[in-house]
């Protein structure tokens, strides 16, 4: 009985500290680049199980997001595909100036799920396909990011007729897994581990660097899970999991 009782207090010291700890989580609302889903997705999980606080994701293209900002949607938390539109939010005055920072660099993939169609550049200069999906340059850093490197090679005017705009980079992924398009400009990122198919790395020099920021947005300041998420961006621990999928890191952005 002795034992028995013993161990009933321990649990319910057990419960009661976990209790404590959940009674001081938090929660915050990020928006998120559409490329970053599935890291976002498992730096969260983790994130939680470390802290305790939640981050409640949304996921979208950068350009609607800042409109969104703009018109005050309840966002904590940008992080983009894009480092202008983070900048334009501190300009804005809706941004906190010193909690902006790179937490990824993207890497542009010319892909196919036919194991013999993307055979680099000579794929698009040989203009033998339908369809062409990118992401919408306006609103998606890595459709501008297709139209820069189409331009580079001078094949935009040539297959300009083919193209089929996504309105986010995860709608331009899904023009070219459901067969609509035979080929698309994705992140590297949706490629990752395995998604099979035939793929070219688009080199650097025909595009921008995709440099990916992150913001705390002036409104949620004092929101305890927020800043401790973007602290958490910057832990090896979040840093393995971005590069697992495929990105570069900023060596300055790291704790």
């Amino acid at each position: 009985m002795r034992s028995m009782r013993f161990a009933t207090a321990a649990l319910g010291a057990a419960l009661a500290l976990l209790t404590s700890a959940n009674a001081f989580a938090g929660s915050a609302n990020v928006a998120v680049a559409a490329n970053f889903t599935e890291p976002a997705k498992e730096i969260a999980s983790l994130f939680k199980a470390k802290t305790g606080h939640e981050v409640v994701l949304s996921f979208g293209s950068s350009g609607q997001f800042y409109t969104q900002i703009k018109e005050s949607a309840p966002f904590a938390i940008l992080l983009s595909a894009d480092d202008e539109r983070p900048k334009k939010l501190v300009d804005d005055g809706l941004g906190v100036a010193d909690s902006r920072f790179t937490y990824a660099i993207g890497k542009l993939v010319l892909w196919s799920k036919d194991p013999n169609t993307v055979k680099g550049e000579e794929t698009l200069k040989a203009n033998a396909f339908n369809k062409l999906s990118i992401a919408n340059p306006t609103a998606a850093p890595y459709g501008a990011a297709a139209i820069e490197a189409l331009n580079a090679l001078k094949l935009y005017e040539a297959v300009q007729p083919k193209i089929v705009q996504g309105n986010t980079i995860s709608q331009a992924f899904q023009f070219v897994d459901t067969g609509n398009a035979e080929l698309g400009f994705v992140a590297l990122s949706q490629l990752m581990p395995n998604a099979g198919g035939s793929r070219w790395l688009v080199p650097q020099n025909l595009y921008s660097e995709i440099r990916q920021d992150a913001v705390l947005l002036k409104a949620s300041a004092g929101n305890e899970a927020a800043t401790a998420f973007l602290a958490f961006l910057k832990t090896p621990e979040a840093r393995a999991v971005i590069e697992k999928f495929g990105y570069a890191l900023d060596p300055k952005s790291g704790s």
